[in-house]
């Protein structure tokens, strides 16, 4: 995956042993942006940390970069229905339409099986419910998908989110793209909706299809991690995008939003949100890689 090459206008300023970054000139920027990365070194190759109450950006690392986003687009597919202002008790059935033909992806939700908009808005952002998703975008608005999606870029385009472009409502096509810096204003939008905090914070939920019960838990395992203090969550991945994490979070007394894309391992996206938080908070306790281990099997399919 390429990445922009372009100085990022990101400079530093230590204070009580923190690294708070500011923007400056490229010279500058240069000189301060090794000084942040000597202190903060992430696995991600794109992330950035904003100060939700001030804006302050914290840490940026090919923040300008455009590139796939995978899952991360439920959080803007959730944005779109929610704001249609539709019933969310209304039954919607999943159709052969809803179904993976683009990487095959594998869901638990057959054809025929009949949710609430309520439930299939829960496990798309939950657990990242591909069909769950495509459900949604399918019949939100007259007009279909196309329909949907054009809705989705231009909410976009209203919060500023000038490099990003979306192609479906799950995040598989990797047409759908953004950067760190637009992300960032993505998950402040969507911070504001009470059932997407709900609903990607949540640990696990159980569906009732058919006669039978479906258990889904969170792909953030750090959701179930008490130490951690998370608003708002959403993974993503494809073989494109790499393995992606968003999240809103309190850390060292501060509201701050931490956008990792491209991770290169499968636990590195959340190895890097420990990094993150052990450079906020020093004396924060390292977290165990063991916690809610039900979060790591079965989650891993494409856009998750």
């Amino acid at each position: 995956m390429l990445f922009s090459t372009r100085p990022m206008l990101v400079c530093a300023a230590l204070s009580l042993g923190l690294g708070s970054v500011g923007y400056c000139d490229a010279g500058e920027a240069r000189v301060r942006a090794d000084q942040v990365a000597h202190t903060l070194s992430l696995r991600s190759a794109a992330a950035i940390i904003q100060d939700e109450e001030t804006g302050e950006i914290l840490y940026g690392k090919n923040a300008s970069a455009v590139t796939p986003i995978a899952s991360i687009t439920k959080l803007m597919t959730a944005m779109v229905v929610l704001d249609a202002g539709l019933d969310m008790n209304e039954t919607i059935t999943i159709s052969s339409e809803d179904m993976d033909a683009l990487r095959g992806t594998h869901s638990r939700l057959k054809p025929g099986a009949s949710l609430s908009r309520d439930e299939l808005l829960r496990v798309a952002l939950m657990a990242s419910e591909n069909r769950a998703a495509a459900a949604l975008g399918r019949t939100t608005y007259p007009g279909g998908i196309e329909a949907f999606t054009r809705a989705m870029n231009l909410k976009a385009q209203m919060l500023g989110m000038n490099g990003s472009r979306f192609e479906d409502a799950t995040g598989l096509s990797s047409a759908n793209v953004s950067s760190a810096e637009d992300l960032v204003k993505l998950v402040r939008a969507a911070h504001r909706y009470d059932l997407i905090r709900s609903y990607t914070t949540m640990t696990g939920h159980e569906l009732h299809v058919a006669g039978r019960p479906l258990a889904y838990h969170n792909t953030n395992r750090l959701v179930a991690n008490g130490s951690w203090n998370i608003g708002l969550s959403k993974t993503g991945f494809t073989n494109d995008a790499g393995r992606c994490l968003v999240l809103q979070a309190r850390l060292a007394e501060r509201q701050v939003i931490i956008v990792l894309l491209d991770s290169w391992g499968k636990l590195t996206r959340i190895a890097d949100a420990n990094r993150v938080r052990a450079w906020l908070e020093p004396s924060a306790k390292p977290q165990s890689s063991g916690v809610h281990k039900a979060a790591q099997r079965g989650h891993r399919s494409a856009a998750a």
